[in-house]
């Protein structure tokens, strides 16, 4: 099942249709051998503190977001090949296509809501 992010705080979308990764493998893999993340899309990594984007072929924004969907962390833009991303505390992880953090205007503090779409 696909989620609805939105951000409570804000009043905006960060995505309409975002895939959840929860098994191990699901979780491992990420968004390795993908060529984009579309508009509007994302994944979910719950649960997960930290990512790398080696072996990826764009950049991405990455959320992290604790228990309670309390954004903890924040990286815009990160680049393919960086070895490592985490946020204290985070307990899931929601990688997004660039750009999204600075267009949903999406701070730390800020709570986020996934439901079904």
């Amino acid at each position: 099942m696909n989620l609805r992010v939105a951000n409570t705080t804000r009043g905006t979308v960060l995505a309409e249709q975002c895939e959840q990764a929860r098994s191990f493998f699901a979780r491992g893999r990420g968004l390795m051998g993908r060529d984009q993340l579309g508009p509007g899309s994302g994944l979910l990594i719950d649960p997960c503190s930290s990512i790398h984007t080696f072996f990826m072929r764009f950049p991405i924004d990455v959320v992290f977001i604790d228990r309670a969907g309390r954004v903890v962390g924040l990286r815009a833009e990160m680049p393919p090949g960086k070895p490592y991303a985490g946020a204290w505390h985070a307990r899931a992880v929601i990688e997004l296509p660039s750009g999204v953090i600075v267009a949903s205007r999406t701070e730390v503090g800020d709570v986020l809501v996934l439901g079904g779409s």
